[in-house]
């Protein structure tokens, strides 16, 4: 029956992707006994309870195989069905081109992108670390389980693999398990021609156990492959990588060739793969006895969470507090955070890197499952959780895995995405910190944040031309327009403290990721600010009956904008100051709510903002002007480069006169 069941997988597989007439049937082929070997024998799951808190996690790294999981998911019973099988592809389907989290039942997180699954797997590993070490104690191993992650040629030729590893590594997070699928082709043809490098070596660097499976001279063999998980399984000081040895396209006239990588096998060579495996079934049927054998392996996992939940009874009565602690966590409650002692109080101008550190500091006493941490620039970015007389945090490193502040090194790509499986593990409100500037290695992690809806935060500092003598390496230019193209991105660029701490009401409290932009010069803290940033744009400051203009700005220019209002009104122009901090969460409300803060009848406009001015020729409107960056910056003192390019008081004036004239 092994046998039978990993040719179920390889055939479903085949056939789906023949009949989408697009997919990539390569790595199905040839990973199917891995993937038979992990799921019959060692992956801890629970059919019935998909979302069971102590199951193992698997990831598949190599997202473009999509048809390997979607046929585990199908012959091991988590719902999907073989219409479901039959329908790869096509919109709307539970099957669609890459595993999407959220879309289809038993996908652990979005892969496709290469690398980002496996450094997704590496922030699993971080998290069920840091919660067995907070909530286990003797005889109560409430978290007790592996992180596997199937990866290809690709996923160790990006970058983001090498940070993932390393950090992996450096951490000895003994319980993720790699399978890398060693068939030595991608698109362009063998590896050979981009990726010589030992890939053996280069783990063994990096402080991983290397194993070993030759699946080329002996295919299908799962004793092999189970023997080498248990090795895995037993090394608890460092990550494994099992290099599995495998013909792209096992079985199939087109073997070994990149012709069966991203393609179709065709009709022709499907039949002859039939043929070559015995498998003599119609189309899509699937042998009563292989559904029979693989649904035993849920019947035990279903047996595993029974004695889990009858362990953790017995846990909630010798520590009822801690059970308390983590069922919470799991759920992701959180108290009332605008309720928070002190959390509104400002009481000096103060940059909002300053501003976010307070909050920051205030949200972590109060919400113990919050963590995360910096790529190497907490002292700039602000981003640790310091210890208090009332709380320890500690660092997140081996020997103390209960630690809260994570060093992510300089490692900003993998760093996002190891963030994000932090966040998909459960149990924790992750959140991770650079310059805005590096905000574009991030992207691609960011991006999936977004398209997985998780609730990520990402603390951005030195958010402008205000980085000054850096220059324009550092300054941010296009960057907020970038984030802000992402959908379901909410970004926040705050004016004061009050605004900072409401952006991190919304970042805790939603499910979209959440981009905190924020400065590194001081800036004033207003009367009028606070909750009403929640609604992305409000009114700061108004005129007395309807205003002549309006005045719109986020951050460090708001404050360019209450003055120039001062201005105008010596020359008895009606100015309003509108803050937006968040324009994805203004664009949300209401169209009166929108109308009441921007009047459609007020045409004299005046957007403010030390970026792209991209973003705002929506509320300028045709009468509009915009004060924004249309160059890169230059390096120098802060207030000269404002003052280099048009952020001065003056210049808003004039600017607003020149709309009033249109």
């Amino acid at each position: 029956m092994k046998q039978t069941t990993i040719n179920a997988i390889r055939i479903l597989s085949a056939e789906a992707i023949q009949k989408a007439n697009s997919g990539h049937p390569g790595l199905p082929l040839g990973s199917a006994p891995i993937a038979y070997t992990l799921w019959q024998n060692f992956l801890k799951f629970n059919n019935k309870d998909p979302k069971w808190d102590d199951r193992d996690r698997f990831v598949l790294s190599a997202g473009h195989g999509s048809m390997l999981e979607y046929s585990l998911l199908y012959l091991y019973g988590f719902g999907l069905k073989i219409e479901d099988i039959m329908n790869f592809r096509q919109l709307g389907s539970l099957t669609p081109g890459h595993p999407e989290y959220r879309h289809t039942v038993g996908v652990e997180t979005t892969t496709g992108p290469l690398g980002q699954g496996i450094a997704n797997a590496v922030g699993m590993a971080v998290a069920e670390a840091h919660l067995a070490a907070k909530f286990n104690r003797e005889g109560f191993p409430v978290v007790d389980h592996f992180t596997y992650a199937l990866v290809g040629d690709g996923c160790l030729e990006e970058g983001i693999s090498y940070e993932a590893c390393s950090f992996a590594g450096t951490h000895e997070l003994g319980k993720l398990i790699v399978f890398y699928d060693d068939n030595d082709i991608t698109i362009e043809g063998n590896t050979d021609i981009t990726f010589k490098e030992d890939v053996a070596e280069r783990f063994r660097a990096q402080n991983w156990q290397v194993l070993r499976v030759d699946l080329v001279k002996n295919p299908d063999n799962v004793r092999m492959i189970a023997n080498v998980i248990k090795k895995a399984q037993a090394e608890t000081k460092k990550p494994s990588i099992i290099i599995c040895k495998t013909k792209i396209g096992y079985g199939t006239p087109l073997e070994g060739s990149h012709k069966c990588h991203g393609s179709p096998l065709g009709a022709e060579n499907l039949q002859k793969t039939k043929e070559k495996l015995g498998w003599t079934w119609a189309p899509f049927e699937v042998p009563e006895e292989v559904l029979k054998h693989t649904r035993t392996a849920g019947r035990r996992g279903a047996k595993k969470e029974r004695a889990w939940k009858a362990m953790f009874a017995e846990y909630e009565k010798a520590y009822p507090e801690l059970a308390a602690e983590y069922r919470a966590a799991m759920k992701g409650e959180l108290p009332d955070l605008a309720k928070i002692d002190g959390l509104f109080d400002f009481e000096k101008p103060m940059a909002t890197r300053q501003t976010s550190a307070q909050v920051l500091q205030k949200i972590a006493a109060n919400v113990p499952s919050l963590m995360g941490g910096s790529a190497d620039l907490a002292p700039s970015n602000l981003s640790n959780m310091k210890d208090t007389d009332a709380v320890t945090y500690g660092d997140f490193q081996p020997g103390n895995y209960a630690g809260r502040n994570m060093h992510f090194g300089i490692r900003e790509h993998a760093m996002a995405a190891i963030t994000n499986g932090m966040q998909l593990h459960g149990g924790i409100h992750a959140y991770c910190s650079t310059f805005f500037i590096f905000s574009d290695y991030c992207k691609h992690a960011m991006r999936l944040s977004a398209l997985m809806d998780i609730p990520v935060v990402y603390i951005l500092t030195h958010d402008s031309i205000g980085v000054g003598e850096d220059g324009p390496t550092h300054e941010p230019v296009e960057q907020l327009i970038a984030l802000r193209s992402i959908p379901n991105m909410k970004v926040y660029r705050p004016a004061d403290g009050k605004e900072t701490a409401a952006a991190w009401i919304s970042a805790l409290t939603g499910t979209a990721p959440t981009a905190l932009v924020l400065t590194r010069q001081n800036l004033p803290q207003y009367e009028n600010s606070g909750l009403k940033a929640l609604k992305g744009g409000y009114v700061l400051e108004d005129c007395k009956g309807t205003p002549d203009i309006l005045l719109i700005a986020s951050g460090s220019e708001v404050e360019l904008c209450v003055k120039a209002k001062a201005a105008l009104a010596e020359e008895g122009v009606k100015a309003r100051v509108v803050s937006m901090p968040c324009i994805e969460e203004f664009e949300k409300q209401s169209e009166r709510y929108k109308e009441s803060v921007i009047p459609s009848a007020v045409k004299a406009r005046v957007c403010v903002e030390a970026a792209s001015p991209y973003s705002w020729y929506k509320y300028a409107g045709d009468k509009g002007e915009i004060v924004g960056m249309t160059t890169f910056g230059a390096s120098g003192p802060a207030p000269l480069l404002f003052q280099k390019f048009g952020f001065t008081v003056e210049n808003v004036v004039e600017k607003a006169k020149k709309s009033l004239e249109k």
